[in-house]
């Protein structure tokens, strides 16, 4: 039996949409006008005057105003440097770092791992280069049945980015670190990462990147192979963000994607991913805290097209004065695809009355034999376990952030690695502990 939950609605082009692409286009150029990238950029370019930039009225834009993201001029915000320790520091990693989406080599390690090549977008200059068959590729095949036109516009005009083949096991991680110089940097970074066959990669990521942010991830993942991906999106108060990450999983293969957010003006985080292999498994997990000011959007569609595949997608959201919290996820199980197991589920921790928490769960299903299951939860601290723990001897303070974490345990435990899991997890208390009260 054939079962269709939900569909997409799509808008048909205005004056306004075209005013607003125009005036984008008018003060950005293409990110490479010779080499092997320069059809692919321009097939995007193509694809962003026909979408045009997204409007309000978009369905999957209508509770995340896109304005500061598509506006001529990018908004200003202030350089935040945070006292504490960087993030990541105690894990032996290749650290690769971006100022103002400018690669940086004097604050970089080199660029060498065994078993991986890693290549900047602009000096991949040659006429023919493996990216060729990847770059633009995937964010193009994620363009149906949901535009993505942030993600085409990125693709064109990318200035900056990494180039990531890997052909065995990692022995460490790679570690791209953004950083924030200019109040008001606009910065535009495509990443493509391919894992070969049995291959396996551990990508971490952290940093403000700019006053606005718009970044593209293609990550291939062939049969067998496992990417794991954590995101660390930190402490600066003034970031408007677009990141995007198109995968495609092959037979057998592994996806692994966590991000932690805290604070930032607006965050929208897209994930498309398609399994195409079967017994492949893609998670897709997250957990924010926004206080004040916040906006913060998770959209995700994951497309089952193998037999026996699993998914999950765990999102957590912890608001308080007023911040905002965004769910849209999506689960399409195609005709063929039988024995998918897929799971989502997304959750709000609101600490006061003027926090809100908007949501969109979806299943789509072509076959008719799955196991998928979505759900969605909001609400207030629970008071009976609150007092317990009173009761018990524990500071309110203390007994609110132990609720807190307990709350967002099920999104941290997708992370594979133990000291990562415990990274996040004390970056997660030290918000906490300064935002007591």
């Amino acid at each position: 039996m054939t079962a269709i939950l939900s569909e997409t609605i799509k808008t048909k082009p205005s004056a306004r949409r075209d005013e607003e692409t125009a005036a984008r286009l008018a003060v950005m150029s293409a990110g490479a006008t010779e080499g092997w990238s320069v059809a692919n950029r321009e097939a995007a370019l193509e694809r962003v005057k026909s979408m045009g930039l997204p409007q309000p009225r978009d369905e999957y834009w209508r509770w995340t105003r896109p304005a500061s993201l598509i506006a001529p001029e990018a908004p200003t915000a202030s350089v935040f440097d945070p006292a504490e320790t960087p993030i990541f520091d105690a894990v032996d990693r290749v650290k690769v770092v971006f100022i103002d989406g400018v690669f940086s080599a004097e604050e970089s390690d080199p660029l060498e791992l065994a078993g991986v090549s890693i290549e900047r977008l602009v000096e991949a200059t040659s006429d023919i280069h493996w990216a060729s068959e990847l770059y633009g590729k995937l964010e193009a095949r994620g363009q149906s049945p949901v535009e993505r036109p942030l993600a085409a516009l990125n693709t064109w005009a990318a200035t900056d980015g990494l180039l990531i083949r890997v052909t065995g096991k990692a022995e460490k991680p790679i570690s791209l670190i953004y950083k924030h110089a200019s109040e008001t940097s606009d910065a535009t970074l495509h990443h493509v990462i391919k894992l070969e066959e049995g291959a396996e990669l551990t990508l971490l990521e952290n940093g403000p990147a700019a006053a606005r942010f718009n970044k593209v991830m293609e990550v291939d993942v062939a049969d067998e192979a496992r990417f794991h991906h954590v995101r660390a999106q930190g402490r600066d108060h003034e970031r408007r963000a677009a990141t995007h990450i198109f995968a495609r999983l092959g037979r057998e293969s592994l996806f692994k994607s966590f991000t932690l957010t805290a604070n930032g003006v607006m965050t929208r985080n897209e994930a498309v991913i398609e399994l195409l292999g079967d017994d492949a498994m893609a998670h897709v997990a997250g957990a924010c805290m926004g206080d004040g000011d916040f906006h913060h959007d998770d959209t995700v569609f994951v497309t089952h097209d193998a037999l026996n595949c699993e998914s999950r997608q765990v999102f957590k959201k912890v608001l308080k004065n007023g911040a905002q919290g965004i769910f849209q996820g999506k689960i399409l199980v195609k005709d063929g695809a039988q024995k998918t197991d897929g799971y989502q589920i997304s959750q709000s921790l609101l600490l006061d009355g003027d926090s809100t928490f908007l949501a969109k769960p979806e299943l789509e299903i072509y076959a008719d034999d799955v196991a998928c299951s979505h759900g969605s939860t909001s609400g207030a601290m629970d008071e009976e376990a609150l007092f317990y723990l009173r009761s018990r001897g524990v500071p309110m303070a203390e007994a609110q952030n132990l609720m807190v974490i307990a709350f967002i345990a099920e999104a941290l435990d997708e992370i594979e690695d133990e000291g990562l899991r415990a990274e996040l997890l004390d970056r997660l208390t030290g918000w906490l502990d300064r935002r007591r009260g």
